[in-house]
């Protein structure tokens, strides 16, 4: 788990980076399709990170909130609305 954290961390510093770039790229004026690939970038890291929290949920949370009936509904829920997230 230490291992996925440093993971995480790094790949988040990483997409800090590239906003930080994308923020100066912007003041420059620079060329628009080189923004975008930039932007595009960024969203991939942070679709990565969000993937590998969720499976950590998923395999951590979830899997022991299957004890009791009303923890196990409320993260049902809370998977649902992150689902609903990522669909729109």
């Amino acid at each position: 788990m230490k291992a996925d954290l440093e993971k995480n961390l790094n790949l988040l510093k990483t997409a800090r980076g590239q906003l930080d770039g994308l923020i100066r790229m912007v003041e420059e004026d620079r060329y628009c399709i080189d923004i975008s690939n930039q932007i595009l970038a960024a969203i991939a890291i942070l679709k990565k990170v969000n993937l590998d929290v969720l499976t950590a949920h998923l395999q951590h949370c979830v899997r022991d909130s299957f004890n009791s009936d009303q923890e196990k509904d409320e993260k049902i829920q809370e998977i649902q609305t992150v689902i609903k997230k990522l669909s729109t």
